[in-house]
């Protein structure tokens, strides 16, 4: 038996705006802009993307399942997606080598400093 990792799925209050704010904060490709289903990936044929779906209900919590990224430079990045319309959280995670940023519409995401030899 096998099994491939499709994609990870957002609930979203604005499926197209936070599906294009992630592709340009990625790199993405969008590959399906329905408005029940904003769909983005590495590329057109690369998988696992990102889909984002309508709910109405607001975020409440903590994020449960976050996205980790490792980038070749912490700094550089966090102003970039900083400058992109993200904004820095305070989770309680204190004084830590991975800076958390919230998205437009506050899912946590951290962004990694460099990778230990």
């Amino acid at each position: 038996m096998t099994l491939d990792w499709e994609q990870v799925v957002v609930d979203a209050a604005d499926p197209g705006a936070l599906g294009r704010w992630w592709a340009e904060a990625l790199g993405w490709v969008v590959v399906n802009e329905d408005p029940d289903e904003y769909e983005i990936r590495p590329e057109k044929d690369r998988l696992p993307g990102l889909i984002f779906v309508p709910v109405p209900e607001g975020r409440t919590v903590k994020n449960r399942l976050h996205l980790d990224f490792r980038p070749d430079d912490q700094d550089a990045e966090v102003s970039r997606l900083l400058a992109l319309g993200a904004r820095p959280a305070d989770i309680g995670q204190g004084e830590q080598s991975w800076v958390v940023l919230r998205d437009p519409e506050g899912n946590e995401f951290c962004v990694l400093g460099a990778r230990r030899r």
